[in-house]
């Protein structure tokens, strides 16, 4: 639980504007564990996977 609200939280800091550096800078890839991905919510899975596919755009991350 303590690591859902965790990530929870680093979503919504991903979102957050930030005064230096750029996202690939200050950003890196969410890797839950399955036995995270099994107790996330839809819209949290959605979120990671948002989050991670810019990354993949922008800085060049590979699963």
């Amino acid at each position: 639980m303590v690591k859902v609200l965790t990530l929870a939280l680093l979503l919504v800091a991903a979102g957050c504007t930030t005064t230096g550096g750029s996202f690939c800078a200050v950003e890196h890839p969410i890797r839950p564990t399955k036995a995270e991905v099994a107790t996330l919510s839809d819209a949290s899975v959605a979120a990671i996977l948002a989050h991670d596919e810019k990354g993949a755009t922008l800085c060049g991350w590979r699963p």
